[in-house]
């Protein structure tokens, strides 16, 4: 059975952009937790070529209610013209880890978006 949690894999091709969408989510809360993992070979079709490229893979763990607000940050800040932005579902976990993920993120975008209305009145 899904948990109200899921990773989004996310691909990249330098450490700025890993680090520039890594911090952006987790300062909107967006995400609990980005894994940065170096090293990766993609190798895909482009354009109606096959290219290989060296990658970072992102591995972000955020709260299922914030996949389209997650999808939205990395596609206005990925430097690819159709990144790779896939969510995978969670279906089971430590529960201590589980219960961190939600404390570290918000319930949903519209919470945050709220919050920040309220301040700004």
């Amino acid at each position: 059975m899904p948990t109200a949690y899921r990773i989004c894999f996310v691909t990249v091709g330098d450490k700025a952009s890993a680090r520039k969408i890594a911090e952006g989510l987790l300062a909107e809360k967006l995400a609990a937790c980005v894994s940065v993992v170096e090293g990766v070979t993609s190798t895909y079709r482009w354009q109606g070529k096959i290219e290989t490229s060296q990658e970072l893979l992102l591995l972000i763990k955020t709260r299922a209610a914030l996949a389209a607000d997650v999808t939205q940050f990395v596609k206005k800040n990925h430097p690819y013209t159709v990144p790779e932005i896939i969510f995978a579902d969670i279906s089971d976990g430590s529960p201590e880890y589980l219960d961190w993920l939600g404390a570290n993120t918000v319930l949903s975008a519209n919470a945050r978006k709220e919050s920040r209305n309220r301040k700004k009145t």
